[in-house]
């Protein structure tokens, strides 16, 4: 899933916010570039995030973001996002199973990092 995600991430002027949604069995359904911003923030809606979720009956998500910054460190903003979007899917049973920041050739993984 990372290198995916670098892939689709990598060399992007402005951030972008990605959901990949997934099965029961953490089978892709599909990747969904969500928002696009500026150079140093995107707007996402825990709303339209759900609603995605809901439209490809997904069991869980992973979230992704670049920083075309170049720095990798996720922003107390990323994980204050992270935790409204975790809260709001785990209200139609949905699980958040990582966050990756993508920032040049490298991407820090929020489970990996224990920030989920």
């Amino acid at each position: 899933m990372r290198d995916y995600l670098q892939l689709i991430l990598h060399g992007r002027e402005y951030e972008v916010f990605v959901v990949v949604l997934l099965d029961a069995q953490n089978r892709v359904l599909a990747s969904e570039e969500m928002f696009r911003g500026t150079l140093t923030q995107t707007s996402v809606y825990p709303r339209e995030v759900v609603r995605t979720a809901l439209r490809h009956n997904a069991a869980s998500v992973i979230f992704a973001h670049n920083h075309p910054s170049g720095v990798t460190e996720p922003s107390q903003a990323d994980q204050l996002l992270t935790n409204n979007l975790k809260q709001a899917l785990a209200l139609v049973d949905i699980k958040v199973l990582d966050h990756f920041v993508v920032a040049g050739a490298a991407a820090v993984s929020f489970a990996e990092r224990g920030l989920l």
